[in-house]
């Protein structure tokens, strides 16, 4: 036992060693911000407000210096609203081959239902929020400020295409009706096609009587909202009678999802189907 106790005593020292040792290693490092893709601001004239814009860029973008790529701009792309998620779907689509990759472009918002919405003259439409009807100006804040800056900074292709969803989907579906060329495709889920007594929807009809411009292609999505699924199904309904071969359209509808719920599901659907990757050509036999 003396032995014994003499041989713990002088372990003791490296037991104390070995102890602090630990403790040290476990120390946990100070944390650094965690970086998903790029954000920079614009001083817009058109909107008399400074905005700003978050971009993801998919893999193969940074490695290469010759690569150009599409551009998927979206509405309601500020970190805390859906660019996260959605950057995070072009992530693993384009990882697994089910999207083409493209540049996502985020616009963050200020005033998202003056933005968002066009002129109205239902009086319940007013009384959402302070300054409603901005959609026009939004289209040209988009299209003489926000695209060029995009293809200034970063190496893109001709094609562009717009996302959204409610009254996001709202302005997808109307930049279509009045702006066509503006984008090659459109996706939108649960649009807000009520606004303004349906007068989009009832337009709809005329404004597709007169195709104008190259081929475009619609995507939408509803969830088990019984007044978008009616107003979405007689959009559908003017489709299929008035649309001609320059618009390639399909109609997703998704009750089992909420209002919401529908945006991540029917992003993964509609990216699948209007962003499909090309087939790989086969190689020639020897």
């Amino acid at each position: 036992m003396t032995h014994m106790r003499a041989l713990l005593f002088l372990l003791l020292p490296c037991l104390f060693l070995f102890t602090a040792a630990g403790q040290q290693s476990a120390t946990p490092t100070d944390a650094a911000p965690l970086v998903i893709g790029q954000t920079f601001a614009i001083a817009s004239k058109a909107l008399g407000e400074t905005r700003r814009i978050n971009v993801y860029l998919p893999a193969g973008y940074a490695e290469s210096k010759d690569l150009r790529l599409p551009v998927l701009y979206m509405p309601d792309g500020g970190m805390a609203e859906d660019f996260l998620h959605v950057a995070g779907l072009v992530q693993v689509s384009v990882g697994n081959e089910t999207m083409r990759p493209f540049i996502l472009v985020g616009i963050e918002n200020t005033e998202r239902r003056r933005d968002l919405t066009g002129p109205t003259t239902n009086p319940k439409d007013k009384q959402i929020a302070p300054r409603v009807g901005g959609s026009a100006a939004f289209r040209q804040f988009i299209r003489q400020e926000l695209m060029p800056e995009v293809k200034r900074r970063y190496r893109t292709t001709a094609e562009t295409a717009i996302v959204g969803e409610s009254l996001a989907g709202l302005f997808v579906v109307e930049t279509l009706l009045q702006e066509p060329d503006l984008f090659d495709t459109y996706l939108a889920f649960d649009p807000s096609l009520w606004w303004n007594n349906k007068q989009l929807v009832t337009d709809a009809a005329r404004q597709l009587a007169n195709p104008k411009g190259t081929a475009k292609t619609l995507y939408l999505a509803t969830s088990n909202e019984p007044e978008i699924v009616a107003d979405t199904q007689r959009l559908t309904e003017i489709l299929r009678s008035k649309a001609g071969p320059r618009l390639t359209w399909h109609y997703e509808p998704m009750p089992q999802e909420t209002h919401g719920t529908i945006y991540h599901p029917a992003a993964l659907k509609g990216f699948r189907m209007v962003f499909k990757p090309q087939p790989k050509a086969t190689p020639a036999p020897h």
